[in-house]
């Protein structure tokens, strides 16, 4: 049996709520991003690095996602991973295209279980990668609620080719796509929901700068700094001002693919939590942010396809 196509590797996310774009502030005098577009309604951020935006707000009625970007390495991988999706019987919406914003590139749209828009593009414009300080260089991963955990993860790894790199006991799974530990984690929920969405700093000295950046500012981490143990990551969540929680990151584990094992990490262990302890595990208040708002998705959307 052959192996399925792969996702090529996360390029961003962009995110919807209402009024969300009067916080771009925010994350341009803050959390270190740049704005790369401003459009009616709609603001584009830029990290250090080449992708042309890793980060969007676009204002809408509900709190949630507007679409998960990834990226494929070339037009004949995205009709093949188009081919796969149609073929598990996925919601595809269309046939790939040349996009017409201004990223550019070709790609396709599709439907993910939980009805959350994944957008797949190949030959995006590049942004000149930039040496800044103690600034964002990519989104790093999306960690997703869902009520149907285990169904949505056995899509990701059928559909779109992931790989699970570990579980957290029976609550949470993290899956890969590239050598990242994880692109996408997917939490054992009450409904859909956004739990976070991590931004990677290129070192551990630039991702403590980070944290005493905002600290300047008058903010504070509402869980860390710590490390995982599962993807070996140093962390500090935030509440932006929409209500999202976003996290710094940096060192993530990279996996090897002759080698690598998928464990169980337990969740009754501190330490397993956090490895450095200096966070200790999640308080119920942070628990409770990362559940996020219930996000109804694009059920219009599936509803238009045959």
């Amino acid at each position: 049996m052959s192996e399925p196509i792969r996702v090529g590797a996360l390029r961003g996310i962009v995110m919807r709520a209402p009024g969300i774009t009067a916080t771009k502030g925010f994350y341009e005098n803050n959390w270190g991003l740049t704005i790369a577009r401003e459009e009616d309604g709609a603001v584009y951020f830029r990290g250090t690095g080449d992708e042309p935006f890793v980060y969007g707000l676009k204002d809408g009625p509900v709190y949630g996602i507007e679409y998960v970007h990834f990226s494929m390495p070339d037009r004949a991988s995205m009709d093949a991973l188009h081919r796969q999706v149609v073929a598990k019987g996925a919601t595809a919406l269309g046939e790939p295209a040349e996009f017409d914003d201004f990223a550019g590139g070709y790609g396709f749209e599709v439907l993910d279980p939980d009805l959350r828009r994944l957008r797949f593009r190949t030959g995006a414009e590049t942004a000149e990668a930039k040496e800044e300080w103690a600034r964002p260089r990519k989104v790093s991963h999306v960690v997703l609620n869902s009520g149907d955990m285990d169904g949505v993860e056995q899509w990701y790894v059928d559909v779109l080719g992931f790989r699970v790199s570990d579980y957290s006991a029976d609550q949470m799974v993290f899956l890969r796509c590239a050598t990242d530990h994880h692109s996408i984690a997917l939490v054992r929920g009450h409904y859909a929901s956004v739990n976070h969405v991590a931004f990677e700093l290129p070192s551990i000295n630039e991702f403590m700068r980070s944290i005493g950046r905002m600290k300047e500012k008058g903010l504070h981490p509402t869980w860390g700094p710590g490390r995982h143990g599962p993807g070996d990551n140093p962390f500090a969540y935030y509440v932006s001002p929409s209500g999202f929680v976003i996290e710094f990151t940096s060192e993530i584990q990279q996996i090897d693919e002759h080698t690598h094992e998928a464990q169980v990490w337990p969740r009754d262990v501190p330490e397993k939590m956090d490895q450095w302890m200096t966070a200790g595990p999640p308080t119920s208040a942070q628990r409770a942010v990362m559940q996020g708002r219930p996000d109804p998705g694009f059920p219009e959307l599936k509803g238009n396809q045959p």
